[in-house]
């Protein structure tokens, strides 16, 4: 079995422009670089209940350079936009997965249709890391459909495993990544239980978005709340002692410096200081003046 390096819960919530309510699962400020690596970041939006509106609710035009972000959308829809040409909606089980790269800049809203008929908004971001590398890739976007995300039963009727990245049971998602890592979006069924088999050496973490789960037998995990592992071993034990939805991370480390500064993480401060003039001079590019619905 894994070892549990340490459980951790979300502070305060904050919010992301006026649509995204979200709670900072983990960071590389908080919990280190070394510990989480190749994550960074992962933002839980939500569960929140919106009003219908007019005007979609968002946040505007920003750059980001040196990763990646993930956007899993659990209820509601995100508009998308960026100056790659990507973009497009993303709904209900659908992922976007946009690579940052050398440079870009994107704005995401709830939809138009989600906005005017508002209800219930749940999303995960997750930042993951490139490699020195892999940051002067260019930028693109991945438009990944939840009918194109493969469905795991697990033995014995105890739930359900979604594989958005890596592999599970010799089944493969469908996102392309720059270095090895699994993205599984686990379901438990309550009292029921399963033994995962995470990569020997990948860096692990099962966050529980909702539902409380024991680990390993010995540890409780509720909502909002992240489990960290030791590298070495393979298995986990996950018991569900309510109905759960878990998002389960995996990957090979990059063992390089990490040095960020808002909305870049490159491995330097001179890499960060050039990132600010290329995104001021204009090398990012930007948004198109609209986005088809």
């Amino acid at each position: 079995m894994k070892n549990i390096m340490g459980i951790y819960a979300a502070p305060h919530g904050h919010w992301v422009g006026d649509g995204f309510p979200v709670r900072s699962l983990f960071n590389y400020d908080r919990l280190g670089a070394h510990h989480i690596t190749p994550f960074l970041m992962l933002d839980y939006a939500g569960p929140h209940d919106f009003e219908p509106t007019n005007t979609p609710r968002g946040v505007g035009a920003h750059p980001h350079r040196g990763f990646e972000t993930v956007t899993i959308v659990y209820d509601g829809e995100v508009a998308h936009r960026d100056s790659s040409g990507g973009g497009g909606v993303t709904g209900k089980g659908d992922v976007q997965w946009m690579t940052a790269g050398n440079g870009i800049v994107h704005e995401e809203f709830h939809s138009s249709a989600f906005a005017k008929r508002g209800g219930r908004f749940e999303v995960v971001q997750l930042w993951v890391n490139l490699r020195a590398a892999d940051k002067s890739a260019p930028a693109s976007y991945q438009s990944i459909r939840a009918a194109d995300i493969p469905r795991v039963e697990l033995a014995g009727n105890v739930g359900s495993l979604n594989v958005i990245a890596g592999t599970y049971a010799g089944v493969s998602g469908p996102a392309d990544t720059f270095s090895p890592i699994n993205v599984w979006d686990l379901r438990l069924v309550r009292n029921d239980a399963v033994t995962l088999i995470a990569p020997e050496g990948h860096t692990t973490m099962v966050v529980v978005l909702s539902g409380t789960v024991q680990l390993d037998g010995v540890e409780a995990v509720r909502d909002a709340e992240l489990a960290l592992f030791d590298r070495a071993e393979s298995d986990i034990h996950l018991a569900a002692d309510t109905d759960a939805k878990l998002l389960v991370l995996t990957g090979e480390p990059i063992n390089e410096p990490v040095v960020g500064h808002g909305p870049f993480v490159m491995n330097s401060t001179e890499e960060i200081q050039e990132s600010i003039r290329g995104f001021q001079a204009g090398h990012f590019g930007n948004t198109p003046a609209t986005l088809s619905e």
